[in-house]
């Protein structure tokens, strides 16, 4: 016999927990469409679980009316995997940070990824270090200054979306903290994807990086400055919807102009579902101000989920060697009594 959920709204999802975020912070915008979205996805409130490391981000779990885990520095996915290994019947959201996620936490990120289990890992990109008062971060441009690079950061900064998509990911996308109805249907999608989703969305820090997305955030010009993916459809971007982004010669993309000899066919069409990662890595690598930047779903595809494959194995197990005995095992092998 099916049980009726109740009905339940964004309200029933927020916790009695003081926000404790900079005002105009763009995590309030993200913590406001994650509750828009929980309730639309037909599962019990309490198989709700959310596991965060350490960073401004990693606040999130405090303000969700939910189950949830503030952890430690970096290892968000892999506890997040226990959890979700302990009990499938779980959903599981990791709420991470460009410092978290891809400095000291970058070896359980990438390998949560590749195992492909079912978990929802949204990173939280402002390309700075905030919590602990604006160090430069991976994700930083070249030549940032900060307190910890006064004379400008001399290293390369890393692409999530490219690190993710590198480790095998089924699901990639990025969107942008403002863009409330496009975040929104992006965390949906996550959401309702089977295996590792793993979602970047361009978070403003107004205290000690802010600016830094504007260009991806402004009315008035971020038609001009991304692209936004749909499955099967060219790459058409700007406010009249005039330009594109084809393939010229090895496969190097460029922006051209429709028009004047150019027309729809002549541009890239996405393909999230291709089983080929290339397109979505090529399309992770477009960075403004050379190119628009991509923001949507870049992945798509199913392949074999981890802790699907541990519970089958579990089972073959022990209906080949029956159930298991703790004290046989211990006793096992070689052992000896120290006196």
């Amino acid at each position: 016999m099916s049980v009726e959920l109740p009905v339940l709204t964004a309200k029933d999802y927020a916790s009695d927990q003081e926000i404790r975020w900079c005002p105009r912070c763009g995590d309030y915008s993200i913590l406001a469409q994650m509750k828009k979205v929980l309730p639309t996805l037909g599962i019990p409130k309490e198989k709700f679980v959310f596991v965060s490391g350490i960073g401004c981000s990693s606040r999130f779990p405090y303000y969700m009316d939910t189950y949830g885990i503030h952890s430690i520095h970096g290892r968000a996915p892999a506890i997040a995997s226990g959890v979700k290994l302990s009990n499938p019947e779980l959903q599981v959201w990791v709420i991470t940070g460009d410092g978290d996620a891809l400095s000291i936490g970058g070896n359980h990120l990438m390998h949560a990824i590749r195992r492909n289990i079912n978990l929802n890992i949204i990173l939280f990109n402002n390309q700075i270090y905030g919590l602990t008062k604006g160090q430069y971060s991976p994700t930083s441009p070249q030549g940032k200054r900060t307190k910890s690079s006064p004379y400008g950061s001399i290293e390369l900064p890393l692409s999530p979306l490219s690190v993710a998509i590198g480790a095998n990911a089924t699901f990639v996308a990025r969107s942008v903290d403002v863009d409330v109805k496009h975040l929104e249907a992006t965390l949906k999608r996550a959401a309702n994807h089977k295996g590792t989703s793993f979602v970047e969305v361009y978070q403003d820090c107004n205290v000690f990086n802010t600016g830094a997305f504007d260009y991806a955030s402004k009315k008035g010009t971020k038609l001009d400055n991304l692209v936004y993916l749909e499955d099967g459809k060219p790459l058409i971007y700007g406010q009249n919807k005039d330009k594109g982004i084809r393939l010229n010669g090895m496969n190097r993309p460029e922006v051209v102009e429709l028009g004047k000899g150019i027309s729809e066919d002549d541009l890239l069409f996405h393909d999230e579902k291709a089983e080929d990662s290339s397109l979505a890595f090529m399309l992770s690598r477009l960075k403004y101000p050379n190119f628009p930047e991509p923001v949507g779903v870049f992945r798509n595809v199913s392949h074999p989920v981890y802790d699907e494959d541990v519970e089958t194995q579990l089972k073959e197990t022990i209906d080949s060697l029956g159930d298991g005995d703790l004290e046989k095992l211990f006793n096992s092998g070689d052992t000896w009594v120290v006196e």
